[in-house]
């Protein structure tokens, strides 16, 4: 069934309560991804009046009246209810055939020791995705999590030893890291994140959709911005999205100069010590690279040292997961992405000259 407004409060209270619940399943993640030209799609099976599994797929248009379905970090559900997971996937079958989809695809927030959960996909048509990229997986499948439930002392004592001292170097030379921030605040720490990176290589979003973000999320206390100065300059930044038990490090940004004075292990620590405050057992640093025998693998292996020395481990997700409901035009948008995101990249150089 598709789930009106109305049940907002009682869908996230479902995707809290989930082992593997995200932020990005909540509603408010819906209406801001509704800003950047996909339509959210939210399903649900009920038990007995209330709410019992649910789905935000997001719809993406293409060409000739078809399209995408995408759940990131979907569905929500009992894996271990077999009945309760068919019932949520027949809906999204359904969902799929009424919006003319070539592809649903989820990417749940499952440890891949889990196979057993890769079975219960795969008894519904799921199959690993053949190249995750095709339809625009984004959300890693390599992350590093904290378990927050030891006192702030024991957390501190099973840092690296080189992390404390970075700690006490940031209070030494002054840096202040406040969470009390305001909207215009922003435009401050947008500046960082360009800044970063141009220093990092990547891309990111207009301003614009920071703006959005903080409308439906901060806004409605699933998110947090947080800023380290040095006297009244400030010097980095980062968004924590929240959702007790669980708290996600989103982005970060950091200006060239005074990064000597370790803001970065300020803010974590600060972030950590709110999230504990706000009822959060379980902190995810989100990205990494891939770790094999013990070792990371690829250029982001320093993101695995970094976020390691705070006492954080590695986690490995089951990774991206397609329900093909059109094997030829699927076959086709495949093919003709990477083409169309080789012709994007090159007009943005063009404009950036």
């Amino acid at each position: 069934m598709i789930i009106s407004a109305d049940r907002r409060a009682e869908w996230n209270a479902l995707v809290a309560a989930c082992p593997h619940g995200d932020v990005l399943q909540c509603w408010e993640w819906g209406e801001l991804k509704s800003r950047t030209g996909w339509l959210p799609l939210r399903l649900a099976v009920e038990r007995e009046g209330r709410l019992a599994a649910c789905c935000s797929l997001l719809k993406r248009p293409l060409p000739g009246g078809r399209c995408l379905l995408y759940a990131p970090r979907g569905p929500i559900v009992d894996w271990a209810d077999a009945g309760l997971w068919a019932e949520l996937a027949e809906e999204m079958r359904q969902a799929a055939q009424a919006a003319r989809a070539i592809v649903i695809k989820l990417d749940p927030a499952v440890p891949a020791e889990n196979r057993w959960v890769a079975q219960a996909l795969s008894a519904e048509g799921f199959a690993p995705a053949a190249n995750a990229e095709a339809v625009g997986g984004t959300q890693p499948r390599h992350v590093m999590k904290l378990d927050l439930t030891p006192s702030e002392a024991e957390l501190l004592a099973a840092f690296d030893p080189k992390w404390r001292y970075n700690l006490r170097l940031a209070e030494r030379k002054g840096v202040v890291v406040s969470d009390d921030c305001r909207r215009e605040d922003l435009e401050v720490f947008y500046e960082l994140l360009q800044i970063t990176a141009q220093r990092d290589g990547f891309t990111v979003r207009a301003i614009s959709y920071f703006y959005d973000l903080w409308d439906l999320l901060v806004q409605n206390g699933l998110a947090r911005m947080f800023l380290a100065r040095v006297g009244r300059e400030v010097i980095a930044g980062t968004l924590l999205f929240s959702l007790p038990p669980q708290a996600w490090y989103v982005y970060g940004a950091s200006h060239n100069e005074h990064r000597n004075l370790m803001p970065n292990h300020a803010l974590q620590w600060a972030m950590m010590r709110w999230a504990r405050a706000q009822g959060c057992t379980v902190y995810d640093f989100r990205g990494v690279a891939p770790e094999r025998e013990g070792q990371a693998v690829g250029k982001l292996a320093g993101l695995n040292r970094f976020k390691r020395g705070f006492g954080a481990e590695y986690v490995e997700y089951l990774g991206d997961y397609d329900l093909v409901c059109d094997r030829l035009a699927y076959w086709a948008f495949q093919k003709a992405l990477p083409w169309a995101r080789n012709r994007g990249r090159r007009k943005r150089a063009q404009e950036e000259l």
